[in-house]
């Protein structure tokens, strides 16, 4: 999910506006700038076609699975903004949710919170724990919601079919963008995306993962706002592999983009 302080204090928009940028095609002219930093990889993709670094914005997102980041150290090298993991399902917090939050913000770093979805739990309980544990706070992005399959899960493996998941979906959306007046971001992979018809979500920003392909050789013309492109990148101050995403669009069009949605 920025930089100085300063824009973290911004004119507030309409509590449905989406930001602007929601509806960005992936082939926008706005997006190539071949002026973005370019960290290291343990396993890097032989990018063919459009390639990360092409962007000038990037970010990462983390969890208790980075113990310890130096904000600092990851800002001046180039990591402009941060998703937080905070909660997931309806009794759990991040380890580290708590500490990544607040010293992100105290190194200048925008930063947003994201829940990750569990499919043996109500969605509106899963709502109700995220806005009891992530405040609301001005200069806060917009808050996500990470929907993907968790094969590992040792409690929960349950597949819902596509019409109950964007059903549940739509309960969490609804219910958190009326708490924290931001129109919730989307995360997904590929293979979530498609099982359950997520384009269907229109108007909402999209994080979209892929790893092995630029989001139009895996999500077609679906448009994105950020796209994480690798969970082994290298990045100065986060220990061990990182993700690593970037911003749809220029630099001029990040600032925008906090402007209109980081109120």
């Amino acid at each position: 999910m920025r930089r100085l302080a300063a824009l973290f204090v911004i004119a507030t928009l309409a509590a449905c506006s989406g930001g602007g940028l929601q509806d960005l095609a992936p082939g926008s002219a706005d997006t190539p700038v071949v002026s973005g930093p370019r960290f290291g990889d343990r396993d890097p993709h032989d990018w063919q076609a459009r390639k990360p670094w092409d962007y000038a914005v990037h970010g990462t997102d983390v969890s208790k699975y980075q113990n310890k980041v130096d904000w600092h150290s990851a800002k001046g090298k180039g990591i402009s903004f941060a998703f937080v993991k905070a909660t997931e399902g309806g009794d759990r917090v991040d380890d580290k949710f708590q500490e990544h939050w607040a010293n992100a913000r105290a190194a200048g770093v925008p930063r947003g919170a994201y829940h990750f979805f569990y499919f043996c739990r109500p969605a509106s309980e899963q709502a109700e724990w995220f806005i009891r544990n992530v405040p609301k706070e001005r200069g806060a992005l917009p808050p996500v919601l990470d929907m993907e399959w968790n094969h590992l899960s040792p409690t929960c493996r349950l597949r819902p079919p596509p019409e109950t998941v964007r059903a549940e979906m739509r309960v969490f959306l609804d219910m958190v963008q009326k708490h924290y007046g931001k129109r919730p971001i989307i995360y997904t992979d590929p293979a979530f995306f498609d099982r359950n018809g997520l384009s269907a979500f229109r108007g909402y920003p999209f994080w979209l993962r892929s790893t092995a392909g630029h989001p139009t050789e895996k999500y077609g013309d679906h448009p994105f706002v950020f796209w994480q492109y690798t969970g082994t990148g290298t990045v100065p101050g986060i220990p061990g592999d990182a993700d690593i995403n970037v911003f749809n669009g220029s630099a001029s069009s990040w600032r925008k983009w906090l402007q209109e949605n980081a109120h």
